[in-house]
């Protein structure tokens, strides 16, 4: 449970200033080797979460969407081609390390979005001014999670959406198994092809802190969202929560 003062990294208490440091330093690390590393450690799952979302999302030509720790920009990519020229998908982190890698691959596939370095928990931009926002396995690592919430409520136009893909609390019979995995398969994996198995112990811990399925909707309500669906993916390995805007 984070305070104004004290946080949690990984399952380690830091001060809460010093948190988005450290997560910076662990995304600096990963951004070379981000892509590679997601389809080995989720078997290439990852692709198919976010294509689940991206069907969730439903978006219609003309519409605006702003992509939050959208990293190396794969749901970016997939909101573009769905709203068209006459629609706005702004692409967004807080590590300027991932959005340049992500920035460079939208480049190379010839699609040009605006891109801004911001902090979700106080976003530069106008209330009311987009109709869906998305996060996308970034909500685990911001500070003050709530805050966060309000600020991206405050940018939606009533009705709009939130879409949070992330990873949520696994079903009990997959969760021996599931640790396994996470405290000794992966540190390893991320040593070997990332050079950083540090990171990626972070990782699993930052997963075991994130807030369940019922916690992080009841949190979505408290922010302004009045209706919240919760998919679970893979058993509950990721959850997609889906929010809409009172």
């Amino acid at each position: 449970m984070s305070t104004e003062a004290e946080t949690h990294f990984g399952f380690e208490s830091v001060a809460a200033a010093d948190k988005a440091r450290r997560v910076r330093g662990v995304f600096d690390a990963v951004a070379p080797k981000y892509d590679l590393m997601n389809d080995l450690m989720s078997l290439g799952l990852h692709r198919a979460w976010k294509a689940y979302a991206v069907a969730v999302a439903n978006l219609h030509e003309g519409e605006r969407v702003l992509d939050l720790a959208g990293g190396t920009g794969d749901l970016a990519r997939a909101f573009a081609r769905q709203v068209g020229a006459s629609g706005l998908v702004l692409h967004t982190d807080i590590n300027e390390a991932m959005l340049r890698q992500g920035r460079d691959r939208l480049l190379d596939e010839g699609l040009l979005l605006p891109t801004l370095i911001c902090d979700a928990e106080c976003l530069p931009l106008p209330a009311a001014s987009f109709d869906l926002v998305s996060v996308a396995f970034g909500l685990r690592n911001m500070t003050h999670k709530d805050r966060a919430l309000a600020e991206m409520a405050r940018v939606l136009r009533h009705g709009g959406r939130l879409l949070v893909l992330e990873f949520s609390k696994v079903a009990a019979p997959l969760a021996k198994a599931y640790d396994w995995y996470s405290f000794k398969v992966l540190p390893r994996l991320g040593q070997w092809v990332a050079g950083d198995g540090d990171s990626y112990r972070y990782l699993a811990e930052s997963i075991r802190m994130h807030p369940d399925q019922a916690t992080l909707k009841t949190m979505m309500k408290a922010a302004g969202f009045g209706h919240v669906d919760v998919h679970n993916l893979a058993g509950g390995v990721v959850a997609l929560h889906v929010g809409v805007r009172c």
